[in-house]
Order: C-alpha cells, then structure tokens, then sequence
C-alpha cells in the first residue's frame, strides 16, 4: 500500500457498477490525454469514440466473474496495455504505456520459446535447468545479468546460476540474506510472478486520493505499484538501475526467483515479460518434477529399508536388541551417522552418538516439548545451547517419539560439516543510530563465513521415513501388547488350573500318607518276631511316609497361597518371632543357639503368613548353622521412608552366590538331602508371600560363613 505508481504507466480505481472514479495516479491527464475527476463516469482519451471503447472494455469485465483482465488497446496516439483487477475496493485499472520497442508479439517469442522446452531435458539437475532459464530469460530481455536465486529453509538465497554479458559483476554461488526480501514481499512474488523496476531513480506518482473511508488503497495486484524506497536504494548500491523479477514458485511456495539486472536504465514490454512469466512457470514445474523424481527414488530407498527393518523387529525380543542387531538398517534408514532409543530412562546406541549423560539432556530437553511428529534440525545448537558442546556429533538430529506416557524417543544424529559460505555483502544491514531507519548494505562485496554446528540438512523423505518406521513400531507394539495380554489371560487361566489340580492332589495325599505313616508304625509294633532288616524296612516305610506328608503340607500351604485373600493390619513382629523361636527351641532341645533379636518395628500384613514367613527363615538358620560353635542368628528390623526391612542372618553354611537364583524355586536345593533335611518348599513359600504384600525378598551368602535373608514390606500408606 505505498499510495503511488511508477510514472511508466497510470492507474485509475473506479466503483465496480457504475464505474465512477474512486482515485487516479496525478500523471493521469497527461500520460492519457484525459482523466474524468474523482465521482465522475470513467472517461479517458480526448477522442469521444477511444474513450467510449475503454469505458465498453472495462464495463464488460466488470460483470464478468474474471479477477484479472489484460487487454492492448490504442488511444490518444499511443498503445497501452490495459490491465484490470478486481479489488475488495474496487476494480484497479492500469495504463502502462508500451513504447514501439516493446511490441514483439508472443508469436514472435514463440521460436525462442519453443526451442528452449525442446532441449530441457527431463534428467537435467536443478542447476543445469537454472542455468538455461537464465540464458534464455537473458536472450529474450537484452539485460546485463540475470541470477536464479533458490531460497532455503532460512530465507536466504543462494545464486545458483548466472548468465551475464560482462557488463556486471558476477554473483554466482554467493549468497543473499534472507532480510534482503521481507516476509511482506515474498507474500507478492508468489501472487504477482512477474515485478518490474524500469529505472531505479524514478520518482513514485502518487494516487489522489490515497485512500478509501479512510483505508489505503491496496495495490498488491497492481504492476505499476511503486517500490519501497530503501529497495531502489538497494538497487542503486548494487550498481543495477533497471530490474525484472520471475518468481519460481513450487506447490504453492516461493522456491527461488530469477532475477535480472541491466545497468542503465530499461524496460521490457508487457509481451516479454508474459513470455518470462511462461518460463518461469515451465522452470518451476521442471524443477519441481526433478525433486518430486529423486524424493521418490529416496522414499522407495527408505520403503525397502523400513521394509526389511520392521521384518528383522518382528523377530527380535526387544526393540533395543533389533537396532543391536541391524544397525547399518537403522543408520541408512535417515542416512545418520549414529542412533539412540530411550526407553523410560535407558539408552541404548549405535553408530557415532554423543555421550549417554548428553543424550539424558537432548531427552530432557524434548521432553518439555509438543512433539507429535519428527523433529527434525540440521542445527541442533540453535534450539538447545549446551549442544555445542557436542556438535562434532549431533549438529543434526531427527527425533520421533514412541511413547505417549513415557519419555521415550528414537534420535537419529548426524555430525557437524563445516561449511564456508560467500555472501554478496556482509549480510548485516547498518541502522541510522539517531533515527533507527534500516538502510540496505552499500557493498556487494563477496564476504565469506564459515557456518559451524551445522549438519547436512535432513531431506523430507528421510524424515517421513522415520515417520513411516514409527507408526510401524507402533502398530508393531500395540500387536505384541495384545499377544501379550491373551499370553497373560491364558497364563492366569493355567495357573488357576494349576492351582487348583495341585491343592486338590495335596489335600487328597494327605490321608494316604498318614494311613501309610499309621499302619506301617502298627505293624511294626505287632511283628515282634520279625528279623532286624525287616524292621529296618519298616522304620524305612514310615520316615519316607512321614516326610511325604510333610512334603504334602508345604505343596498344600504353597498352593492355597495363590487362592487366599490377604487380612491386612498391624503385625507385632516381636510377639512372631519369639514364638518361632520356642518352636524352634523346642524342636532343638539338645542344642545351644546364640539367639540375637532386636526390637522389631511392626508390620503392615497378614499376621499368619507372615508367621509363617520368620518361622521358615528362622528355621532354615537354626538347620544350617547345626555344624556351627556356636550358632548365631540374628535378627534386626528398621522402619525406612516407605517401607519396613527385616533381616534374619546366621554364621552357617551358607552358600555360592551363584546359585542364588535357584534358593527360592520350589524344590530348589543347594545342600544335599542327607546333609539337610527339608522339602525346598520352605523358601518358595516366603518369597510367594513376600511378594503377595507387595515387597521383595533377597538372600547373601558366603561358603562356611552364613547366610543372610532379607524381605521388605511396603509400609500402611503404601500397601492399602
């Protein structure tokens, strides 16, 4: 909205139904001979007949449904091209004067055109097609130099080819920064592909008025608009007087643009610049197939990867052990040089990573962001500072997480590469200290920096193809979660059975044995006359009868464990262990033990398990300390924050700590029958019932130097 035109044409805004004149360019009269005033019908031109055919042209427009309209006409001795677009304030008509020079037809450009499409072959590269449009765009306009910009995913621009005639110096490679075009006038380079700037030391004519019920009047469609005064600055300081502008722009983005330059003044007719538009739409969807070509040709790479990757996961026990398993799949899925997946805290890696203690920070620091899909950088260090610290690593990183309850991601890095980049100018742009203008640069100079913390960018099918491996991963989870849980209910069920078959085999055993116990100890008494070997096998028969009973009811309490509900309360531990310990006593008559009992804090439980819980352990201490002068068994209790710890330790034989793991299987034993007797059960049982409250149990030992049994109780808050 700069309220003014460039003076190679006029403008005039009319009301869309009557077409009265709402506010014209001051150089009206004289560039068309005649202007009607502000609230008159539309009338241009002193001949009544060339006016009458504006009027005709512009009125059948209007009721078209049409946005823009563009139309050669002559009148007042002159040809112009007249242009209308259709506006929320009205309908803008432009006047752009066409002088003799400018009127090559399209016709006439067609040859040039048609030979150009011709020899751009599908399998040229980006900069090879850049470079024929700037030769091509150059041959059609005479101008000294024309660049094609591509603009990357900061806004900064990089000439990636050049044709010139010598005339100008050359910026080829250099780049532009991004605040050489402001956000606003990328906006206009996508809607308007074409912008000229015949001579930059022109002066804006401005519009009378300049604004409708007090709203400027808007000229984003308009050619003739005026230019900022800070870019004709810029343009005199670069050395070009006279520019043209070819937008190139891709799915609706503004990709790059072709720029020319001339170093005097110039001007190109409304032909030309047609033809370039043409171009410049053919270049862009040229440009745009040959990404879309090698995207594809990477998203079939990344496909058959992803493909194989999720097949060797399937196969794996865990995630963690698949990427262990194939980490060059991992690595040439995003083309990284190292990967890492976090799992509720741990970190497994492959390839080139930063430090465990490093990633823990990458993890910290995603964890407080809304993460839904990839997050993908080439500089790291920008988001999160301390990664300087570790670019030589992660400057680039890919993260996509896998978990919605948990911080857990899988982090693809890639490490810095240093680059050295040429800008066209130092890029800074100077502000007047006094009154905070902003001033365009006055050297073009080339002004090298090297970028550092930087990887190679990340390409959009790599980062969609962790995006595909994570929906896999997901879907791949939730299967394995649902197998796991039928795995589970069938488990249940099995062991529900299992439970069942076993205490109803206990309970039934028990009568049979103590009927084999009863009689053989009869018979025994009533065959007096029987020799000393027959009496051995009868004193045989009731020791394994007994023991079987014995065996019966340890399988009996261990099975009803799994079916009885816990009675909570207050458990005087004190009281449960003295009276383990006369039982013990009693059944030990003819040895001395060193009992060493502390006062015990009580517990959170069912009080008869957990008396059955101290008596196996204290008796399992007064067995195994049986060869021991003298036996010591010690107990101590202490309360902790959320739990209570009991420990029961002797000076008996003890154990290798490598068989830990089998002291609480049932019938697991470490020592011999002969040596101690027991059924194996005793242990089992305690650590089902332990663990049944809701705590854990543990066990020390060393050969010939005791033994030390640990189990904890979730305390009263903890437990209900």
């Amino acid at each position: 909205m700069p309220g003014a035109v460039q003076p190679h044409g006029a403008v005039v805004l009319v009301e869309p139904t009557a077409l009265r004149v709402l506010s014209a360019s001051v150089n009206c009269a004289d560039m068309l001979g005649h202007c009607a005033a502000v609230g008159e019908r539309l009338h241009v031109g002193d001949d009544a007949a060339e006016a009458q055919l504006v009027l005709d042209a512009v009125a059948a427009w209007a009721h078209s449904d049409g946005v823009h309209f563009v139309r050669a006409i002559a009148f007042n001795g002159h040809n112009f091209q007249l242009a209308v677009h259709r506006t929320p304030q009205g309908l803008l008509c432009e006047f752009e004067l066409v002088q003799p020079r400018d009127t090559e037809t399209l016709e006439a450009l067609y040859p040039r055109m048609r030979s150009f499409l011709d020899n751009l072959e599908p399998e040229f590269g980006i900069e090879a097609i850049a470079g024929r449009a700037a030769e091509e765009i150059r041959g059609i306009t005479g101008y000294n130099r024309v660049l094609v910009y591509r603009f990357d995913d900061d806004g900064h621009g990089t000439v990636i080819a050049e044709s010139g005639d010598g005339t100008l110096p050359t910026f080829l490679d250099h780049r532009f920064p991004a605040s050489d075009i402001p956000p606003q006038a990328r906006e206009l380079y996508v809607s308007n592909r074409v912008r000229l700037i015949s001579d930059a030391a022109y002066e804006p004519v401005p519009l009378m008025p300049a604004a409708i019920d007090g709203a400027p009047i808007d000229l984003s469609a308009a050619n003739l608009r005026s230019v900022s005064p800070v870019h004709l600055e810029y343009m005199r300081n670069m050395g070009t007087m006279a520019s043209m502008s070819v937008s190139l722009v891709i799915d609706g983005k503004l990709w790059g643009l072709v720029s020319c330059h001339n170093a005097q003044a110039r001007a190109v007719g409304p032909q030309v610049r047609a033809a370039c538009e043409f171009l410049g739409r053919i270049v862009a969807q040229q440009i745009g197939a040959t990404y879309r070509v090698l995207e594809n040709a990477q998203r079939l790479t990344s496909k058959r990867i992803e493909t194989e990757l999720v097949a060797k996961l399937s196969r794996a026990s865990s995630l963690q052990i698949g990427m262990t398993e194939t980490p060059e799949l991992w690595l040439r899925l995003a083309n990284a040089h190292g990967v890492a997946i976090v799992d509720q805290g741990r970190i497994d890696v492959v390839g080139e990573t930063p430090s465990l203690a490093q990633i823990a920070d990458i993890v910290d620091w995603l964890g407080r962001q809304p993460i839904e899909r990839p997050l993908a950088t080439d500089h790291l260090a920008a988001l999160l500072p301390v990664a300087e610290t570790f670019a030589d690593k992660a400057s680039g990183l890919i993260a996509v997480p896998i978990s919605q309850l948990h911080a857990s991601f899988i982090l693809w890095f890639r490490p810095e590469v240093v680059r050295t980049v040429k800008w066209s100018g130092d890029p800074r742009k100077p502000v007047d200290p006094v009154s905070g203008r902003l001033h365009p640069r006055k050297s073009f100079a080339a002004w090298q920096e090297q970028l550092r913390q930087r990887s190679m960018p990340w390409r959009e099918s790599e980062i969609e193809a962790v995006a595909d491996l994570r929906n896999a991963l997901i879907s791949f989870v939730l299967l394995r979660a649902e197998e796991r849980a039928e795995m589970t209910d069938e488990l249940e069920r099995s062991n529900a059975e299992l439970e069942s078959f076993s205490y109803s085999v206990s309970h039934d055993l028990r009568a049979p044995f103590r009927h084999i116990a009863g009689f053989a100890e009869l018979l025994k008494r009533r065959a007096t006359g029987l020799d000393e070997t027959s009496q051995h096998y009868l004193s045989n028969i009731v020791t394994a009868a007994i023991t079987a009973g014995t065996l019966v009811d340890d399988l009996l309490r261990f099975s009803h464990l799994g079916r009885a509900a816990l009675s909570h309360g207050e458990v005087d531990m004190n009281k449960l262990v003295d009276e383990a310990r006369q039982t013990i006593a009693f059944a030990n008559k003819d040895r001395v033990i060193d009992w060493r009992i502390d006062r015990l804090p009580p517990a959170w439980g069912d009080q008869n398990y957990l008396r059955q819980t101290l008596f196996n352990l204290m008796d399992n201490a007064a067995k195994y300390t049986r060869r021991a002068e003298p036996a010591v068994i010690r107990i101590t209790g202490e309360r902790r924050d959320d739990e209570t710890v009991y420990t029961v330790s002797d000076n008996g034989v003890g154990f290798e700590m490598e068989y830990v793991g089998k002291l609480f299987g049932v019938f697991q034993r470490l020592h011999k029958p002969e040596d101690f007797e027991g059924t194996g059960i005793g242990l089992a049982l305690s650590k089902r019932i332990v663990e049944k409250h809701g705590g854990r149990i543990e066990a020390h030992g060393k050969i010939n130097q005791g033994a030390q049994f640990i189990f904890a109780l979730p305390n009263k808050q903890q437990s209900t």
